[in-house]
């Protein structure tokens, strides 16, 4: 059984309950310039019935937002896979501090003690870069795997034990797995868990709330999914990251990591979007981190615009479906706001 899954399953089931009166609240804000526009976004939002909360910035400015169902804007949300996102943010603060050499640097140079003996071979030699980019080579522990990985009693050695299907450093494989390994990694590099690097650079920086989440039987954080956060701290995140990593004037996150991390790396065989270390990127100009479900932290450099979006994380969001209304909108009546 997955290490605190009883109270973590208790704890989405309050927010599931509060959800009526946290959207009751949300009211949207709207712009009068951009009214057209928002009318679009309503309609969507009330069409679109996975589609929970939505905040957009236009330079730093609120131009709409407004809870249609779910939590609301101001309660915790589980961000699911945008939490991969977040822990490459963490490995570009590792190297500007030193506690990892770069992302070249190999899970045997930085955490050997990670490493099982039963490892597959070659596993030791995948960089922090390959797992940060979702290149680690070895098979996918998402998906239909994802159940097995969860419920084994060693995360790390079920990831690291897994046959090695492509060259590190190759093509993406979409494995939480690796995500995992990665934030274990970094957890070992700087002496302090997933969560304190979260809040020590993430958090109180931004201001924002990161509370407790999934810890694998080994203690470990869990590194990729199931992390939360309110729809507005992700938006904060987003407006960070436009703003090249800085925040109220300092420096967040190192700009040459915001600007290394959004250079494409590989590409998805499912959406299409190429993928940096932890953030896809759209040939509309966006770049996103995107979680099971629907969920969204998401930037467009040239028009200026932030954008955070949460939805139903129990139902899936498939590129050719949900997902792809997603896109839509933000190709869409966004790109006119």
């Amino acid at each position: 059984m997955l290490a605190g899954s009883g109270s973590l399953s208790h704890f989405w089931r309050m927010i599931t309950r509060r959800a009526l009166l946290g959207s009751a609240l949300a009211l949207p804000f709207i712009r009068p310039a951009s009214a057209a526009v928002s009318d679009r976004l309503v309609e969507a939002g009330e069409r679109l019935d996975q589609l929970h909360a939505l905040i957009v910035h236009r330079n730093g400015e609120e131009v709409f937002s407004r809870a249609f169902r779910g939590p609301g804007l101001d309660r915790l949300a589980n961000i699911k896979s945008c939490s991969k996102s977040l822990v490459a943010l963490m490995l570009g603060v590792a190297i500007a501090e030193g506690a990892v050499p770069g992302v070249d640097s190999t899970l045997a140079e930085v955490a050997p003690g990670l490493i099982p003996a039963t490892a597959t071979e070659g596993a030791g030699d995948i960089t922090l870069g390959d797992l940060a980019s979702l290149r680690g080579g070895l098979a996918a522990t998402s998906g239909a795997d994802y159940g097995a990985w969860v419920s084994s009693g060693n995360w790390i050695r079920y990831a690291l034990t897994r046959e090695m299907v492509a060259a590190p450093g190759t093509r993406m494989i979409y494995s939480t797995g690796a995500t995992h390994v990665l934030g274990a990694a970094l957890a070992e590099a700087t002496g302090d868990s997933l969560l304190t690097l979260m809040r020590t650079h993430l958090g109180r920086p931004l201001g924002i709330d990161v509370p407790p989440w999934t810890r694998d039987p080994q203690g470990y954080y869990m590194g990729g999914n199931e992390m939360a956060l309110t729809p507005r701290a992700m938006l904060r995140v987003a407006e960070m990251m436009r703003n090249g990593g800085r925040h109220e004037g300092a420096q967040v996150i190192p700009g040459d990591w915001v600007a290394r991390s959004t250079e494409p790396l590989t590409r998805s065989p499912w959406s299409g979007m190429s993928y940096g270390y932890g953030w896809f990127m759209t040939d509309s100009g966006y770049t996103l981190a995107r979680g099971y479900g629907g969920q969204m932290i998401a930037w467009h450099a040239e028009r200026g615009l932030s954008v955070a979006l949460t939805s139903d994380p129990l139902r899936p969001a498939l590129s050719d479906g949900y997902f792809g209304d997603l896109v839509d909108l933000l190709d869409g009546p966004l790109l006119e706001v």
